[in-house]
């Protein structure tokens, strides 16, 4: 693949934002038609569209207010999940100690072979052709999200060998909605990659291998494939392929921690994208020292903005942190974000609009 030299967009953001008081209670009316809550969201993806173009920026999303959550897409796609089940998780940090924040039912348990039944996106796609003011940006959940969140042995395992035989039924799902929306002229295509964060994280680290018996330097190779298979799909003439790399988002909360040291020089010569969005917001993320391993062309958005907590940056102590990253990288492929989404789940992090 060979990279862009000049970075399209400058200012980013992940994709997700707060979900309106009325939208989260139009889903939860009974009462109401999908029309009628289609209606609602409709209103509040415009202001959000609006308000983005008056902020100046150039590439939009719908704020992903049309799903549960970063993944509830694939989860509403697709046959072989028992969304009564959920695997347990800890989550850390934030305000919210009530245990899992998101609700039974957000990821779900395999407990069949994985099959695709509609289109991921096809809610929110046309709505966005429309009605978008300039270049449009969908985002997806990477394949290997999936074992990661719903393989429980005793279950799955009746139907998948192993976690890896699942990542691979999940591959060309993910890859066919990637062709789905470079075919339809979509722009900007980002992977979100929480589960990196498990190379990373030396708690995670020994999650897989006493687990699922992985060893973490073959699970990540592993993993690298399977993302660069589903990218495989766009078409790459005008389609700007990106991954975010995350440490969990769920109001206000995280459940990793570690630099990028561990996977950089790997993950970033290999996987066929063209711009990182890397979360920087905190010391849980390590230096910048690792951006040497970017390779030339390459962009990094750096996360330096926190949705996590409702103080704001000043723009001094962003310009120094900007300027310290340019120190491993051109300051030409380099653009700015939040590090991570507002909203991950439809609940969204402990702050406001």
């Amino acid at each position: 693949m060979t990279p862009r030299t000049t970075p399209p967009f400058r200012a980013d953001h992940v994709g997700s934002f707060l979900r309106p008081a009325d939208v989260k209670a139009a889903r939860m009316n009974e009462a109401l038609s999908p029309e009628e809550r289609s209606a609602v969201e409709d209103r509040h993806i415009q202001r959000l569209l609006d308000r983005q173009r008056d902020l100046g920026f150039k590439i939009f999303t719908d704020g992903e207010l049309r799903r549960k959550g970063f993944m509830s897409d694939f989860h509403e796609s697709v046959e072989g999940l028992d969304t009564a089940r959920e695997i347990d998780r800890t989550w850390k940090g934030g305000e919210n100690r009530s245990g899992n924040p998101s609700g039974v039912g957000l990821h779900g348990v395999v407990q069949g072979k994985v099959r695709q039944r509609k289109p991921f996106t096809g809610l929110e796609l046309p709505f966005l052709k429309q009605h978008s003011p300039g270049d449009i940006k969908m985002t997806l959940p990477t394949a290997n999200q999936f074992p990661a969140i719903a393989f429980k042995k005793g279950i799955t395992d009746q139907f998948y060998a192993n976690y890896s035989e699942l990542l691979w039924d999940v591959v060309p799902i993910i890859r066919s909605e990637i062709t789905a929306l470079s075919n339809e002229g979509v722009r900007y295509i980002q992977i979100d990659a929480p589960r990196y964060s498990y190379f990373m994280d030396p708690k995670w680290r020994d999650y897989l291998h006493n687990e699922y018996e992985l060893d973490p330097v073959a699970a990540l190779d592993e993993a690298i494939k399977a993302d660069n298979a589903c990218l495989e799909g766009a078409n790459r003439d005008g389609v700007i392929l990106s991954i975010h790399l995350c440490r969990g988002n769920n109001r206000s909360q995280w459940y990793a921690q570690g630099a990028y040291d561990e996977i950089a020089e790997k993950v970033f010569s290999e996987l066929n994208v063209d711009r990182f969005l890397l979360e920087y917001d905190d010391e849980r993320s390590g230096g910048f020292e690792p951006l040497r391993f970017v390779p030339k062309g390459k962009q990094v958005v750096l996360g330096l903005i926190s949705t996590k907590v409702p103080q704001m940056e000043s723009q001094d102590d962003l310009r120094r942190r900007i300027d310290e990253a340019a120190k491993y990288m051109p300051l030409d492929d380099l653009a700015l974000s939040p590090q991570c989404g507002f909203a991950s789940t439809a609940e969204g992090n402990l702050l406001t609009e």
